[in-house]
């Protein structure tokens, strides 16, 4: 899977839950397709952790901008 953004992602995922939900696939086709979701749930949730590492928290101090890892 190449590497996408997150809403590319998401989209893929979403079609991927509605063809499972749909119950039209044979026993191997679901399977596959669940693993496809798996990995894209995980390539989503890394994309998402990443993000998070990357937010940061300006907090003004003696009238300079500092910059601040954020910490959930």
């Amino acid at each position: 899977m190449a590497k996408e953004n997150f809403e590319n992602s998401i989209n893929m995922l979403e079609e991927i839950v509605q063809e499972l939900e749909k119950g039209n696939l044979s026993l191997d086709d679901s399977v596959k397709k669940f693993e496809e979701g798996m990995k894209r749930a995980k390539e989503c949730n890394k994309i998402l952790e990443n993000a998070e590492k990357k937010i940061t928290i300006l907090l003004e101090k003696d009238g300079e901008i500092e910059e601040e890892d954020f910490n959930s």
